[in-house]
């Protein structure tokens, strides 16, 4: 599947933060639209996805500039107030492109040079432990939130087959984690697991928050639904992980293995 790829020169790059990222300031994406393309992403469902005639996934925009443009705009946050950071909201900010053109490197070095009272950088990407040094520098003003949504291989093809592989994400969690850098493992959205799951993160992460469809999609679910994701698990006779319920199974899994003040539920986890 061919990518397309259009350079931008926003005017603009942060966000206020509303809804479900309203216990931040700003939100912020250093790119439109993302190639991991997730079957079950909220995004597709967003008038960015939905007016761009093009399916998700397929395309992606990169914001040229982003850094003396983002540079301005944080100056001028930080006089009015607070300033943190979802970064980032409708993207991912490791996407493979990234490798190439660095605009996510670009804003972390802005905000090494003038940091922001808190910045949470949500992932799925290996790709982040490129930038370790830039986030030692920040301190406890940063969380690196990676995305484990499972510990099954097969499931995590199934459901996001050009996301990266769960071995990879369980070694960035290591290295940065051994690096000193704050993370969390981010299971959301829940998908199936095996009992073992919480095992293989309780060495690598003291945080853990658990999300679903229903909780935070940003819709109680219906974004979801329209996506049409209830048969992708009736096709592999997984459905008793779908529905407002589910997300139990592992929660109470976790429990046994991490103390209750180490897991957070949706939107609590993804909070400052």
């Amino acid at each position: 599947m061919t990518t397309e790829y259009l350079y931008k020169h926003p005017k603009t790059l942060l966000n206020k933060g509303t809804g479900f990222l309203a216990g931040y300031s700003h939100s912020l994406n250093p790119y439109t639209g993302c190639t991991f393309g997730c079957s079950y992403c909220y995004v597709r469902q967003m008038p960015v996805s939905t007016f761009r005639g093009a399916k998700w996934g397929t395309w992606v925009d990169i914001k040229q500039g982003a850094a003396d443009v983002f540079q301005k705009e944080l100056v001028r946050a930080k006089n009015k107030g607070p300033v943190t950071i979802f970064m980032s909201s409708s993207t991912d900010p490791y996407q493979p492109i990234e490798h190439k053109e660095q605009i996510t490197r670009s804003l972390l070095e802005v905000m090494v040079s003038d940091p922001p009272d808190f910045v949470f950088v949500q992932t799925r990407s290996p790709l982040v432990r490129r930038d370790i040094d830039l986030l030692l520098r920040l301190g406890e003003k940063v969380r690196v939130s990676m995305t484990i949504e499972t510990d099954l291989e097969d499931i995590r093809k199934y459901f996001s087959p050009d996301a990266p592989p769960i071995a990879a994400r369980l070694k960035t969690l290591q290295l940065l984690a051994d690096a000193g850098v704050p993370t969390q493992a981010t299971i959301a959205p829940m998908l199936p697991s095996s009992e073992a799951f919480p095992q293989l993160l309780k060495p690598l992460v003291d945080r853990v928050c658990l999300d679903d469809y229903f909780m935070g999609d940003g819709s109680g679910g219906k974004r979801t639904r329209n996506l049409g994701i209830q048969a992708k698990y009736e096709q592999i006779g997984m459905e008793e992980w779908y529905g407002p319920a589910a997300y139990q199974i592992v929660y109470d899994r976790l429990k046994q293995v991490f103390p209750e003040d180490q897991i957070y539920i949706s939107q609590k986890g993804f909070e400052p």
